[in-house]
């Protein structure tokens, strides 16, 4: 696998992140196992889960995924492996019940019982990346960047990062960092795909400039860049299909990720990599991979045969006419997910 750096730190990742947040819901823990460990065997190192997962949030498991994964860590050299994971911050309030009782505000109070409990559920002493799973805007950056920079002192976390943050944030929490002389965001994980292209707007100068860098998450699009939900398709045990039951707000999740424009779009993806002779979820991911802001890719996978889809995306490369190509279909059907 290729190595990239996170922003401006010492440590490499894989282009390719196995990301675990079906773990303990869709996922039991033997199936769990043998994606990390397919994905190991390949050559992934990086590794990304969250104090809140597995996603939808369910109070009934909260922390499984990181309890499931802390397991899958005691069976793989430590050293071998870069871990990341998440406090979920202001957001809390959104799931039931939160995961600590209140707003969730980053803290010290909420960073330090965090850290503690998303140590204890990994079994391991340090976090190679911590991030912040929802920025906390009405508090600012100051007591945030303050509390996680004496934890990597203390040796607890390595580099830190955000998630779901915007331009604006990650500007001015770049700006208390220098100001302060504290620890930086090394890194950004937000939504990005070829049907949510949103941080070229303005983030994605941001991490040139700023050498930050970003880590896609759902760089297939719920699923929907694979072609599974084309003519009107929705498979069994797919995400959106166990979404169809499951109350308003997922309703409205289904909504977004699947309507007119983003189904043009993925069949207009589909007819492109049928041409190019190319699998349209490798395509997808390589895509995601050739923008030079992009460190790690985090892809999802519910099986072992869903993985072995995506590994190939780790060294394709597309040509220029396809990247072009790609460019006309999103200019043609703008902002899907709007």
């Amino acid at each position: 696998m290729e190595q990239r750096r996170l922003g401006r730190s010492a440590i490499l990742v894989s282009n390719l992140g196995c990301g675990t947040m079906t773990f303990g819901s869709r996922n039991l823990e033997a199936e769990a196992f043998a994606i990390l460990d397919r994905a190991f065997d390949a050559g992934i190192d990086f590794y990304d889960t969250a104090e809140v997962y597995p996603v939808p949030p369910d109070g009934k498991y909260v922390h499984r995924t990181e309890e499931i994964v802390g397991r899958w860590l005691k069976t793989k050299p430590r050293d071998a492996l870069i871990l990341a994971t998440k406090v979920v911050g202001p957001a809390s309030a959104w799931f039931t019940p939160p995961v600590r009782a209140g707003k969730g505000a980053l803290d010290r109070h909420h960073l330090t019982r965090a850290i503690e409990g998303s140590l204890r559920r990994l079994q391991t002493d340090y976090i190679d990346l911590y991030q912040t799973h929802w920025p906390d805007h009405d508090a600012g950056y100051e007591e945030t960047l303050a509390v996680l920079t004496e934890l990597r002192d203390e040796g607890l976390i390595r580099v830190i990062g955000s998630s779901n943050e915007t331009a604006w944030g990650a500007m001015k929490a770049e700006a208390t960092a220098a100001a302060q002389g504290l620890a930086r965001y090394e890194t950004i994980q937000n939504n990005y795909s070829i049907l949510n292209r949103r941080c070229e707007d303005a983030l994605a100068e941001i991490c040139r400039r700023e050498q930050i860098s970003l880590l896609p998450y759902s760089p297939l699009g719920g699923g929907v860049c694979t072609g599974k939900y084309l003519d009107g398709n929705f498979p069994a045990n797919a995400r959106f299909t166990n979404y169809r039951d499951s109350g308003p707000r997922q309703q409205k999740m289904i909504e977004r990720f699947i309507n007119d424009r983003s189904l043009a779009t993925v069949t207009a993806l589909q007819a492109l990599a049928d041409e190019a002779g190319l699998n349209l979820a490798a395509m997808c991911l390589a895509w995601s991979h050739q923008k030079d802001f992009v460190a790690s890719t985090i892809f999802g996978a519910t099986s072992v045969e869903q993985l072995e889809e995506i590994l190939p995306a780790h060294d394709l490369k597309l040509s220029e006419d396809v990247m072009a190509r790609i460019d006309e279909i999103t200019k043609k059907y703008p902002y899907p997910l709007g």
